[in-house]
């Protein structure tokens, strides 16, 4: 299924941050399906210059098409099942919460948006005197909607009297290879860090001269993994990218970076006889407060006093609220038997005391 998620902005995040880390020689994971969703709830809220500087960024001529991308994401990605059967095909969620401050609410207009299209679940609570119990809750939510993969998704001390509303989102994915690699097989060697380290990771083998999607040339080699669907018309595989001799890890880091647009490409994989190839099992979490990231990449407005939320909560608190906060946490785990990964974002808004001109 096509539904055109094209978000390069979301990319360059996940690109900006992968290369800062890469350069630090650490590891990083996070979901630009996440970002977008979230990002577009947000504009849909906005409106003036604030929602020009959304939609220049998102890629969208309009809110509506913001709105109906994020709907057919959230359809997707929220088809319920019964049973967890993964030969059956992959376990996915993906799930939207709001909560605001009981003494703003959400315009009638807003909620409704919020609850059909992108099918969140809305509350009024209390930030003035329990702040970290919300703090607590959203929480709770967050980590129970991943299967236990993402924890405190808002940090001690994010929320506070001046908090306003919080919007955030969840996202879980556990799938098995649709061939299992034989654990028999696993081997301890040598992996690369970009700066120049060396650490011993297990490293999973496929058998034997099996045919796989697969396409390279001097700059880096594409691997395509498909997971087990069953009778479920989604299909999904995960794309292992190994840097070729020319440039290697850095140049191709670089890459991704530069080319917002890379991963949308046709990358006319073909089935091919491999003698064998090696991926190293691994498992890591990564977090970090997105706000700078965004920011630096253009989308500014949201977090000043020029900020305009006039469809998001009703006068006269409409065009006193801003973002303070962008969080976001992401897990990932792959190993013989297949893949669980979980995201979660949240963004955090206060109100900004109003300034008048002196006469």
């Amino acid at each position: 299924m096509n539904i055109g998620f094209n978000s390069s902005f979301c990319l360059r995040i996940a690109n900006l941050v992968l290369q800062e880390e890469a350069e630090k020689g650490l590891n990083s994971v996070l979901s630009p399906l996440s970002f977008q969703v979230l990002l577009s709830l947000v504009a849909a809220g906005s409106t003036g210059r604030t929602l020009e500087q959304f939609l220049l960024h998102l890629g969208s001529e309009n809110v509506d098409n913001l709105k109906l991308l994020s709907s057919k994401l959230v359809a997707l990605f929220s088809v319920r099942r019964d049973d967890t059967n993964l030969a059956a095909g992959p376990l996915i969620s993906f799930t939207n919460g709001t909560w605001v401050d009981r003494s703003l609410g959400l315009r009638f207009t807003f909620q409704s948006m919020a609850e059909e299209v992108f099918k969140a679940q809305v509350k009024e609570v209390d930030f003035a005197n329990k702040a970290d119990e919300v703090r607590d809750e959203v929480n709770s939510w967050a980590e129970s909607t991943t299967s236990g993969l993402i924890k405190e998704i808002l940090p001690l001390g994010s929320l506070n009297q001046d908090t306003a509303l919080v919007l955030a989102n969840a996202l879980y994915f556990k799938g098995a290879w649709n061939r299992i690699f034989d654990t028999t097989r696993t081997k301890t060697m040598i992996f690369h860090l970009l700066n120049g380290e060396e650490v011993r990771v297990p490293f999973m083998t496929s058998r034997y001269n099996e045919k796989h999607l697969y396409w390279g040339n001097n700059e880096y080699k594409i691997l395509q993994i498909p997971y087990q669907n069953g009778q479920d018309m989604r299909k999904f595989s995960m794309y292992f990218f190994l840097p070729g001799k020319t440039g290697g890890l850095q140049n191709l880091v670089q890459k991704f970076h530069s080319e917002p647009e890379f991963f949308s490409q046709d990358f006319d994989l073909r089935e091919e006889e491999l003698t064998e190839f090696w991926i190293p099992r691994f498992k890591f979490s990564y977090e970090f407060e997105a706000s700078r990231t965004v920011k630096n990449l253009g989308l500014d407005l949201p977090f000043t006093n020029l900020a305009e939320f006039n469809e998001m909560v009703d006068p006269p608190c409409s065009n006193r609220l801003r973002i303070s906060k962008i969080f976001h946490k992401s897990f990932i785990e792959v190993n013989e038997e297949g893949t669980e990964a979980a995201a979660s974002t949240a963004a955090t808004f206060v109100l900004f005391s109003a300034t008048f001109p002196h006469s």
